[in-house]
């Protein structure tokens, strides 16, 4: 039996390895489902029975997280690159030729979006598929991202624990080379020009001109082309009831997404936030002098305008327990004040008198505490 239109699967080893136990193997969930959930998960094969191909479809829990690190269970990799007999991949665009993409808009790089490389990681090399340029093309307001770009990579490679110590890659493709895609196009695209082996994405996922394919025409896409097709539940918000967040918004149906993510952001709840992220926000900020900074007998305080954030910040207003964190240095506590001008950093001088401000230019981190109200 054929995967990915080339590597061969015994149908004894399916079986055993998709068929009876699959779901725990590709699901890092941990619960016990009734028989009738089988029908969640499929294993398409082909008809043709000279080129058979198996393109496995399941859908995992969404109202649980995912197991610690160290509790996920991985299988052997059940794809390959593709063969002689498939087209080959772009050399421009090879990089991701025989890996496993996850579909989405990895704006805020929250749970959900973890959760997508999780499951990438447990059939092939995982990376996320990021359009470039989209806001310009559609005329969107520019808005500051959730994650710094510089910062994205730093935490990818904190997601490697979860994807069996391999951390995603981001692969980014010009949003005006596939706007105008059909559903099938895209696919195509995916399939012959770089090389995919199989996908990712969620239950409500849309692709395509004008958003006109859904998850299950990208499963029967992917088996037309010879790829795997794999669609997850949505990771849910468990504060959704409390919150009625979006509930104007159709798309909303109590998932965690950027939007929620901004949104926690603009009311300064940076422990939400947290809970989104699977990680504190963190707010760069680049300083080009330290000519604000100023001293006391005890302290240190500087200023920087708005315009040297590089991402989001949250609520203007007064957190306190906050961490700077200035290079390879140790986190040095302090408290944060901010404007509608101005970023204000109050820091004891004992913890931030060994750092060198030398450099005309650097990049600090602040990672929040709680909004003082």
């Amino acid at each position: 039996m054929l995967a990915c239109g080339g590597s061969r699967i015994s149908h004894q080893n399916l079986g055993s390895r998709f068929c009876s136990t699959g779901i725990f193997h590709l699901s890092s969930f941990s619960v016990n489902l009734p028989s009738s959930a089988a029908a969640t998960v499929a294993a398409i094969v082909d008809n043709n029975s000279h080129n058979p191909r198996f393109h496995p479809r399941f859908v995992s829990s969404s109202s649980l997280q995912s197991k610690s690190p160290g509790d996920i269970p991985f299988p052997p990799d059940s794809f390959s690159q593709r063969e002689d007999d498939h087209e080959k991949p772009s050399e421009a665009l090879s990089s991701v030729a025989g890996g496993i993409v996850a579909l989405g808009k990895f704006d805020a790089l929250h749970i959900g979006h973890r959760e997508l490389a999780i499951q990438a990681s447990k059939v092939g090399t995982p990376y996320l598929l990021s359009f470039v340029g989209m806001a310009e093309v559609l005329g969107w307001d520019p808005r500051p991202p959730v994650v710094a770009q510089c910062d994205r990579e730093r935490v990818l490679s904190s997601w490697a624990p979860y994807c069996g110590n391999v951390a995603p890659k981001e692969f980014q493709v010009q949003f005006m080379s596939v706007r105008h895609l059909s559903p099938r196009q895209f696919v195509e695209k995916l399939a012959r020009e770089l090389g995919v082996c199989g996908v990712v994405a969620g239950e409500n996922y849309r692709f395509g001109y004008k958003a006109a394919g859904d998850a299950s025409e990208l499963v029967r896409l992917c088996d037309e082309f010879g790829m795997g097709a794999y669609i997850i539940n949505s990771v849910m918000d468990r504060h959704q009831d409390a919150r009625n967040m979006n509930r104007l918004d159709l798309k909303d149906r109590g998932q965690v997404s950027s939007t929620r993510v901004r949104q926690a952001l603009a009311e300064g709840d940076m422990k939400y936030v947290s809970e989104l992220l699977g990680r504190p926000h963190r707010l760069l900020l680049t300083i080009k002098d330290w000519e604000s900074l100023t001293s006391t007998a005890s302290t240190r305080r500087m200023s920087a305008p708005r315009s040297s954030l590089l991402n989001l910040p949250p609520k203007d207003g007064f957190y306190e327990n906050c961490s700077l964190l200035f290079g390879e240095q140790n986190a040095v506590t302090c408290r944060v004040s901010i404007d509608t001008s101005h970023i204000h950093l109050e820091m004891d001088r004992v913890d931030f008198c060994d750092n060198d401000y030398s450099q005309k230019s650097q990049v600090l981190g602040i990672e929040f505490g709680e909004l003082k109200s």
